[in-house]
This record gives C-alpha cells, structure tokens and sequence, in this order.
C-alpha cells in the first residue's frame, strides 16, 4: 500500500519531535498552566498498556515551596547514604556521590512543576480469572507490568510536552533515595509504585543533541 503524501509529512512532523525533544535542566519563571498539565496528560493516558490495565497515575506539584522541600529530602537522603559509605572505608564514592550524583539527582529544582508518575497495582479480568488462579507468574511480575506501562505513558506526555513548547526532564534521583519520605510528603497511595519523576517547564537552555547509537548496533532483522 502506498503511503500518502500528507502521512509522509504528518511522519516527519512526528519525528521531528521525536529528535528534537531534549532533558532540560534550567527553566524560565513562565508558569506552567493547569490547561497545560491536562493537555499532556491527556495524550498520557493514550498510551498502551497490558490489558489496557491503565496503571497510571500523575501528580503534579506546582506549589514551588512543595517542590524545594521534595529536593531537599532528596539531599538529605543523599548526604545519609553518603555518610553510610564514608562509614564502611568508602569515603571517596560518597564524596563523588554528593558531588557528582546530587545536583544530577535534584535538578528539578527550578522547575515550575514537578509530575509524579506512579505505577499503580496491575489488575486486569485475565489476572484475576487465570493468571493468579493458576500461578502464572510471581507477584512481582505483576509490579514490573504495571512499571513497563507507567514509562510508556511518561514517554507520551514527555512527547507531547515538547510539542507544546514545554520542556521535561525524567529523574529517579528521588525515588532511588527518598521514594518514602516523598510518599508520605505527597500522601501518596500505599499500593502505587513511584516510577519517576518529570521536572516540567519552559526551557531556559537548549542542548544539543547527544550522540546515539547507530541502528545496525540495537537492531537485529530476523527473516
């Protein structure tokens, strides 16, 4: 089947995005609008899923004091491991954990929103009517399912982020280091996973783009 004119430029459209969308670390003060939020959430929630289980769910923190306290738990969280590592002869990874990790881990600093995606608990009618009856797998299979679609939902509204003139940056900083002080700060649901989170705003740089590998490295063709 021929491919139409119109689908090649809706294509090239699409990829350009897809190259030109960047993690950006440094935003303006442009407030990010409630309209905004929806819109990419509403591209989100478009996203595939297993079973169209939907384990997916966002919370946006415009509240910049909220955000400065999440980056701060982070540190302090980060300073702790740290210590930990000093305490048990490690002393340079700790230095380098501070010095090279932490501003990495925390550059949502600055941002005028901060989207927490969770994974929330993958339940679908064949879990329930074969898979667990059966035993099909362990339960932490099921987790890892609803992870996997959680990341392609973030994926989306990342995409469409960028579409919209905003600019995202994906971290798990804070959930490698302060996944439970954030639940509790945020009173985040008990039976969610904290997959990432996303900083959200104008971008106040424009970095290039980094090298990838070429296709023939992560591409095998079976016949």
């Amino acid at each position: 089947m021929e491919t139409s004119i119109d689908s090649q430029l809706d294509y090239q459209k699409f990829k350009q995005i897809v190259l030109d969308r960047r993690s950006i670390r440094k935003f303006t003060e442009q407030p990010v609008s409630i309209e905004d939020i929806r819109e990419i959430i509403d591209c989100a929630r478009y996203a595939p899923s297993d079973t169209n289980s939907q384990t997916w769910q966002f919370v946006a923190v415009r509240n910049k004091d909220k955000i400065k306290a999440i980056e701060e738990m982070t540190w302090e969280q980060l300073r702790q491991r740290a210590a930990d590592a000093e305490a048990r002869g490690l002393s340079r990874e700790g230095r380098l954990l501070v010095k090279s990790f932490g501003p990495y881990a925390t550059a949502f600093s600055d941002a005028p929103v901060l989207i927490v995606c969770l994974a929330t608990p993958y339940a679908s009618k064949f879990r329930d009517k074969i898979f667990d009856p059966i035993g099909l797998v362990e339960d932490h299979v099921w987790a890892e399912e609803g992870i996997k679609s959680s990341c392609l939902a973030s994926q989306n509204l990342m995409l469409a982020a960028h579409a919209r003139g905003l600019a995202t940056c994906p971290m798990t900083g804070p959930v490698l280091l302060a996944a439970e002080q954030l639940r509790a700060y945020l009173d985040l649901p008990a039976d969610s996973q904290i997959n990432m989170v996303i900083a959200l705003g104008y971008p106040s740089e424009q970095p290039g783009r980094l090298a990838r590998k070429e296709i023939d490295e992560i591409l095998t063709i079976i016949d």
